[in-house]
């Protein structure tokens, strides 16, 4: 749900907004309305601050350090000491690739003196460097010529002529330097690399410090925005600021406020106000509230969609799954993530809870890591009366009429939720067309499905289409805009009915994902068993067996992965697209942001 706000309209005299903005953060309840982003030069500069402690952070999470080193602690203003360490590290890291390169080039040519090489060139016998493919060096040269054969390496002659070579093919420029000297340099530079890299990794010991510099400078350009937010009057004596803060802390607030003596005034915000939102939910809701404000937050006067966006999602991603096997993993991973990856522990339930979600609707639809636990023999027949056993239905594949029939259930849900929401915001007289829509929608697959159920009679269904027609033709047609031309309602009624009717198949159609991704998981995971089942049936005692169980490791550990991608996304586009489409959902609204000491 949306917690309700109070709007709060403060006075200030000009000159006492920094102390104000000040006790505002301490207490870290009140958001003050301002710009989100910077505004100005100093308020680049103090987001600019933040980012660099940030890509510091990151740049200095992502080193690898090695075990013979010992950490150091840099000198110098931390950052400054990080940015400078970062960047002489890259230096090096490419005067080392160059210098791996160039004594790569020299070794086959060995040790040498370069002042013999000048003093020979100066008496009139220079040296000639020549490679070539064995297949091409001839050994009469020898003969012929001053020839030494330096070395052979990867199919290739290396060797020199001293004096005239006639134009012997392969020559090549003579080497920089020796291999010594090009060996002795990239050790240099090694040392120099594992010394910057002992500082590196003593200021990683002290993220905490970026984080909290990062903090400060996030709080002090919140603190900034919000003081530039005010808006002068009476000839710039008075400063005047808007904030918001929950009505359920507004006992404490008034009292923090009246000890600070300032003039304010508080009332119910509304949604002309457009007024920040900050989603109350119970625990299960809450875990959710990300997908939801990964659409957009609602406004002030909309419902929050994350209590039924929660089950839903849980259940799209659990037959997108389709495999108890991979429920369980996942059930043991949520858990885990507390220990093994602590940034990811706030997403531990939600994991869990998808894991055992898939888990049961896995075992319903009778999955086990790719096994059809119908045929197993090890399965207790009192689990396999709970498993989905009709294998057809109506001449459709049970899975198939499942994932439509939950499909035709969401959009019914939609559309009541968008005339109850119409209705509180617009008011019931204005919205006779969202309730026609919704009563031709629901009302029709109700009476579709007690009538295939035999529920009711045929006169009774004859009468119940009669009175659901003409009361849902009256709203779509007649009364869609009880402010307009009767003829321009029928005009936009029947408008709406073509793009309803294109637009709701369509909806429905997408619902097959469910079943169509569900069933490709389980395909894949059953032909890596048989895959696996073969190799294992080789004449070749251990090797089989290790065939066997890399097959099944690599196997479903790529379909895991490729089915965790799909049902996550797939959910999110049948909620994101379907669901909040056909129940009207904006998604516009701006978080609540309230002033704070650690600001993120």
């Amino acid at each position: 749900m949306i917690s309700a706000m109070t709007r709060y309209s403060f006075i200030l005299l000009n000159g006492d907004q920094e102390g104000f903005i000040a006790r505002l953060q301490e207490l870290g309840l009140v958001d003050i309305v301002r710009s989100e982003k910077p505004v100005d030069t100093n308020s680049r500069a103090m987001a600019a601050r933040a980012e660099r402690c940030h890509a510091l952070i990151q740049a200095l999470q992502g080193l690898r350090f090695p075990e013979d080193i010992r950490p150091q602690d840099p000198e110098g203003p931390l950052a400054d000491a990080v940015e400078n360490g970062l960047q002489r590290l890259q230096e090096l890291d490419a005067a080392l690739a160059e210098v791996q390169k160039e004594a790569q080039a020299c070794a086959p040519w060995g040790d040498f003196s370069e002042a013999r090489f000048r003093a020979l060139a100066e008496a009139g016998v220079p040296l000639h460097f020549h490679i070539l493919p064995a297949k091409a060096f001839q050994e009469t040269w020898a003969d012929e010529y001053a020839l030494a054969k330096i070395a052979v390496q990867d199919s290739q002659v290396y060797f020199v002529v001293a004096g005239t070579d006639d134009g012997l093919p392969g020559e090549v420029p003579a080497p920089a330097r020796s291999s010594a000297d090009a060996q002795a340099e990239e050790q240099a530079l090694t040392a120099q690399r594992n010394g910057i890299l002992s500082r590196l990794q003593g200021a990683a010991g002290r993220i905490p410090e970026l984080e909290a510099e990062a903090q400060g400078a996030l709080g002090e350009l919140d603190r900034y925005l919000a003081g530039d937010a005010g808006q002068k009057t009476a000839e710039e004596k008075l400063v005047t600021y808007i904030g918001y803060a929950p009505s359920e802390s507004d006992a404490m607030l008034s009292e923090a406020l009246d000890r600070m003596g300032v003039c304010y005034f508080a009332e119910a915000a509304k949604a002309e106000d457009n007024p920040p939102i900050k989603l109350k939910n119970n625990w299960f809701s809450r875990q959710f509230e990300v997908l939801t404000t990964m659409y957009g937050s609602p406004v002030y006067d909309e419902f929050d969609p994350t209590p039924i966006l929660g089950p839903f999602f849980l259940l799209f991603f659990a037959l997108c799954m389709g495999d108890a096997g991979y429920g369980l993993l996942l059930l043991l991973l949520g858990p885990m993530l507390k220990k093994w990856m602590p940034s990811m522990a706030k997403f531990a339930p939600l994991v869990t809870m998808l894991g055992g979600t898939t888990l049961l609707v896995g075992l319903f639809l009778h999955t086990f890591f790719g096994i059809n636990l119908q045929e197993a023999g090890w399965v207790p027949q009192e689990m396999k009366r709970f498993m989905l056993t009709q294998e057809r239905v109506a001449g459709y594949d049970a899975q198939m009429v499942l994932a439509i029939g939950v499909g035709v259930f969401h959009i019914c849900l939609a559309t009541v939720v968008k005339a109850l929401c119409y209705t509180r915001r617009y008011g019931f007289a204005n919205t006779l067309g969202t309730w026609g829509w919704t009563l031709l929608i629901v009302g029709g697959v109700v009476l579709a499905g007690l009538t295939l159920a035999g529920a009711i009679g045929q006169d009774i269904v004859r009468i119940a289409v009669i009175a659901l027609g003409t009361l849902s033709a009256v709203g779509i047609f007649l009364l869609n805009d009880i402010h307009r031309n009767p003829l321009l309602n029928i005009g936009a009624g029947f408008w709406a009915t073509y793009n309803t009717a294109t637009g709701l198949l369509g909806d429905v159609l997408s619902y097959l994902r469910l079943f169509a991704l569900g069933m490709a998981g389980g395909m894949l995971g059953h032909t890596f068993n048989m895959l696996a089942g073969m190799v294992l049936h080789l004449q070749v005692p251990v090797l089989n067996i290790l065939c066997f169980v890399l097959i099944l490791l690599i196997g479903h550990s790529l379909n895991l992965a490729l089915s965790c991608l799909g049902a996550f996304v797939h959910p999110l586009r049948l909620t994101f697209v379907e669901y909040f489409k056909n129940s009207g959902y904006e998604g516009t609204g701006r978080a609540y942001r309230p002033l704070q000491i650690n600001n993120k």
